[in-house]
């Protein structure tokens, strides 16, 4: 089964390099203008400013109708731009901006995240220190295991919704 999905795997591993590349976005959307100009004004026999103004008009799904194609290849050409454009490169470039967007400046980072986690822990032996001395019982602790993730037991909607980031405050 791992040998059925190894294409699919490197597949998504090489669109989400593509898609975290604003250079490679870029450099591959006007790779893609011109290489689908020269082949439209070699198939259609147009010249190269006319096939590269097709090619940005049909990329870009305007599609004015003052050029379009004739024969079949390059109505199969304007056919694959197109679907290249909608389907992939645009959503690309539209996603990377918008992942921009939306960075939240206050989530922990990895070492904020463990310096908690090591306060917690000498937290716990401190209070566990104290409870000693005043002789005071304190309840066990439940093995650890993730809140949420896999390898979770908790059902999917009795997981924890935590993100485990910092409140803005009021």
């Amino acid at each position: 089964m791992d040998v059925l999905l190894l294409p699919f795997r490197l597949i998504y591993r090489g669109l989400v390099w593509f898609a975290n590349s604003p250079r490679t976005l870029i450099t591959s959307y006007l790779l893609m203008i011109v290489m689908a100009g020269m082949i439209y004004g070699r198939v259609e026999d147009r010249s190269a400013a006319d096939a590269v103004w097709w090619a940005v008009v049909t990329a870009s799904t305007v599609g004015y109708g003052d050029i379009s194609p004739v024969s079949w290849q390059g109505r199969s050409l304007a056919a694959l731009l197109i679907s290249t454009m909608v389907l992939l490169v645009i959503p690309l470039i539209t996603a990377h901006f918008a992942s921009r967007l939306i960075v939240d400046d206050d989530a922990f980072e990895h070492e904020e995240q463990e310096q908690l986690k090591a306060d917690v822990r000498r937290m716990r032996a401190l209070l566990e220190e104290i409870a000693v001395r005043q002789g005071i019982d304190l309840p066990d602790l439940p093995p650890e295991r993730p809140v949420s993730g896999p390898g979770s037991e908790a059902p999917l909607w009795a997981r924890s919704g935590r993100s485990g980031r910092r409140r803005r405050p009021r």
